[in-house]
């Protein structure tokens, strides 16, 4: 069994200066009412690990907007024009990553990975400061994986021992994020009593420490 806690109570496992990993792709699969929580506690100084910042009036767009985060890893902004505006005054540190080696990023930190070798980015900016390994010919970046303190994730529905089922496109970032956090919160839509049908399970109980009622 896992331990259900309220959105109160989850907010407060987030600690300033954290990292926090968000699962979502704009508004589709995203936690809230935990986010909620982190703005009502004022908690900053984030690193916010997430697809993008959404948009400045929801979700993890407010994170950005309440300037809760001092740092967003993500792999697009352009939606949320206040993180550009926080970028270009010194306010907010932006690293931004091709969608896919941000992905592959978080599945090497859950997998126990050192990294992973992409020719995504060679010849570009994002090359600046990366090791470039030669192989058969071909040059490749050494892209390094990435774990957070806390993962917050969205859930369809999950079940008494935290199997998740995401629905269709809510999967996107969450499934690789509820495997790299040193603590696995899933905020559900619905909390069933009955085990979930092996069939359904996209995210196995085991990696989650909290069920969000």
């Amino acid at each position: 069994m896992k331990k259900i806690i309220s959105a109160a109570e989850a907010g407060k496992l987030i600690r300033a200066n954290s990292s926090l990993m968000v699962g979502g792709f704009l508004r589709c699969g995203t936690p809230q009412r935990v986010i909620e929580e982190i703005i009502q506690n004022h908690t900053g100084g984030l690193t916010l690990i997430a697809n993008d910042t959404c948009y400045p009036e929801y979700d993890r767009g407010r994170l950005i907007v309440n300037k809760l985060a001092r740092k967003a890893i993500v792999a697009h902004i352009g939606t949320n024009p206040e993180t550009g505006r926080q970028f270009n005054a010194g306010e907010l540190e932006v690293e931004l990553v091709p969608m896919g080696t941000l992905v592959e990023r978080i599945r090497c930190g859950g997998a126990g990975l050192g990294g992973f070798l992409t020719p995504t980015g060679v010849g570009t900016i994002v090359e600046k400061g990366k090791t470039v390994i030669e192989s058969d010919g071909r040059k490749y970046l050494l892209e390094k994986p990435l774990t957070a303190d806390v993962a917050l994730i969205y859930g369809s529905k999950v079940d008494c021992y935290g199997n998740v089922f995401l629905d269709g496109t809510t999967r996107n970032f969450n499934t690789v994020m509820a495997t790299a956090a040193a603590t696995v919160i899933v905020e559900a839509d619905l909390i069933c009593d009955r085990p979930l049908d092996p069939a359904e399970i996209t995210i196995p109980g085991i990696f989650i420490d909290y069920i969000v009622k």
